[in-house]
C-alpha cells in the first residue's frame, strides 16, 4: 500500500472551542457579578438608612465589592474541582443533590470567610438588631440560593453544549455512513469490477462450470451485502469475513496462484461488531496495492484477536510504504475508514498504516474498543 504511515482522526477545532468557552465563561463572570456588584451600589446609595448608619458610605461600598470578590473566587475555585469529579456525566437526581449540597456548603464558607473578615479582623460592628447566628444563617440561606442559581446555570450551558455537540456528532455520523456507502457502491459494483469479474467467468463457464458457477453466487453475495450493509451500523466480524473470502475468491479466478489467502481468526472474535465494509476496505486496498501490481503476487493475511478490552484486525500484505503518496485515493479510503471508527466507538478506536517487523511488509490495523460490561 503504497500511502503514508500516519492516518489522521479529524479531531475539528477542538483547541478552538476550548478557548472561546473559556473567554465566555470570563465575560458572563465579570458581567454577572459585577451587575451584582452595581445593583447593591445602587441600592444602598439610594436608600442608606437601611444598613449603613453604622460604617458609613465608603466602608460600606468596600464590603460590597469584597463580599461579590470572594463569591468570584468561590465559584471560580468550584469550577475545577467539579470537572475534575466528572459531574458533567452525572444524572439529573444525581447532580442535583450534589449541587445543593455544594451550593449550601460554599454559602457557609463564603459568609464566615466574609463575617470573620468584617466583624473579627476590620472590626466594623454588626449593623443589625437582630440576633448575630440568625442573621448568619439568613444569610447562608440567600446566599446558597445564588450560588445554587450559578451552579444550574453553569450546568444548564454545558448539558446544552453536550447536546448539541452529539447532534453534531450525529449528523456527522450520518454523512459518514452514507458516504461509505456510496463508496463501497463504487469500488464494489463499478464497470471495472464487474467487467474483470465476468470475464474471468465466461472463461470458466468452459473450462470449470462447476466453480463458474460458484463465483456467480460468490459475485450475488457482495453485490447485494454491499448494497444492504449501507442500512447498518455496525455488522458482526463474521459477515464481513464471508463476503471478503467471496471478493477473494473472485479475486483468485483471475489472479490465480499470484493471490494466497491466509486467515487466523479468534473464534471470539466472529461476533464482535464493525462498521460495514472496514475490513473489504482494508482487504481490497491490500489486493489492488500488495498483490496487482507486483508480477510475483503474494500473501494477504488476516488476523483478529479479542483482548478483551479490544477487537484487533489486522489485513498484512507485501508491499512497501512510500511517504510520498499521501494524496492517494486509498489514503482518502482509510482516511474516510479512521472517520467512521470514531465517530462510531468515539476515540479510542483507531486505524493505522504501518510497515511490518517482517521486511517488505505492510499491516493495516484497526482497534475496535469493546463496550465494557
Amino acid at each position: 500500500m503504497d500511502i503514508s504511515t500516519d492516518i489522521s482522526l479529524p479531531t475539528g477545532d477542538a483547541d478552538q472551542r476550548e478557548h472561546a468557552k473559556m473567554r465566555l465563561y470570563v465575560l458572563f463572570q465579570t458581567c454577572g457579578w459585577g451587575a451584582l456588584v452595581a445593583i447593591t451600589t445602587w441600592t444602598t446609595v439610594e436608600f442608606p438608612e437601611h444598613d449603613e448608619s453604622k460604617w458609613g458610605m465608603t466602608t460600606s461600598l468596600a464590603v460590597i465589592v469584597m463580599t461579590f470578590a470572594a463569591g468570584l473566587l468561590i465559584t471560580h475555585v468550584l469550577r475545577p474541582l467539579m470537572d475534575r469529579r466528572r459531574w458533567k456525566q452525572l444524572g439529573l437526581r444525581s447532580l442535583l443533590r450534589r449541587l445543593i449540597g455544594t451550593a449550601v456548603a460554599a454559602s457557609v464558607a463564603w459568609n464566615a470567610f466574609v463575617s470573620t473578615w468584617i466583624h473579627g479582623i476590620i472590626g466594623l460592628p454588626w449593623n443589625t438588631q437582630y440576633w448575630p447566628p440568625l442573621v448568619f444563617a439568613l444569610q447562608v440561606f440567600s446566599w446558597g440560593i445564588l450560588l445554587f442559581g450559578w451552579l444550574c446555570l453553569y450546568y444548564f450551558y454545558h448539558l446544552f453544549d453536550r447536546l448539541n455537540r452529539s447532534e453534531i456528532e450525529r449528523f456527522r455520523l450520518m454523512t459518514s455512513v452514507k458516504e461509505a456507502e456510496l463508496r463501497a457502491l463504487k469500488s464494489q459494483v463499478n464497470p471495472h469490477f464487474i467487467f474483470n469479474s465476468l470475464n474471468s467467468l465466461r472463461a470458466l463457464v468452459d473450462e470449470d462450470p462447476a466453480r463458474a458457477r460458484m463465483a456467480v453466487t460468490q459475485l450475488a453475495n457482495l453485490l447485494r451485502y454491499s448494497l444492504q450493509s449501507g442500512q447498518l451500523e455496525t455488522v458482526p466480524l463474521e459477515d464481513e469475513l464471508n463476503v471478503v473470502n467471496d471478493y477473494l475468491a473472485l479475486e483468485q479466478v483471475r489472479h490465480e496462484e499470484r493471490l494466497r489467502l491466509r486467515l487466523d481468526i479468534a473464534p471470539e472474535a466472529l461476533q464482535l461488531r464493525i462498521p460495514p465494509m472496514l475490513l473489504q476496505t482494508l482487504v481490497e486496498n491490500a489486493v489492488k496495492y500488495g498483490i496487482t501490481l507486483r508480477p510475483e503476487g503474494g500473501e494477504i493475511a488476516i488476523v483478529a484477536r479479542n483482548s478483551g478490552r479490544a477487537l484487533r484486525i489486522q489485513v498484512y500484505n507485501p508491499g512497501e510504504i512510500a511517504p510520498d503518496k499521501r494524496e492517494s485515493s486509498t489514503g482518502v479510503g482509510l482516511h474516510n475508514a479512521a472517520e467512521r471508527l470514531r465517530l462510531i466507538f468515539g476515540e479510542g478506536a483507531t486505524l493505522r498504516l504501518r510497515s511490518d517487523q517482517t521486511p517488505g511488509q505492510v499491516v493495516a490495523e484497526a482497534v475496535i474498543p469493546l463496550p465494557a460490561h
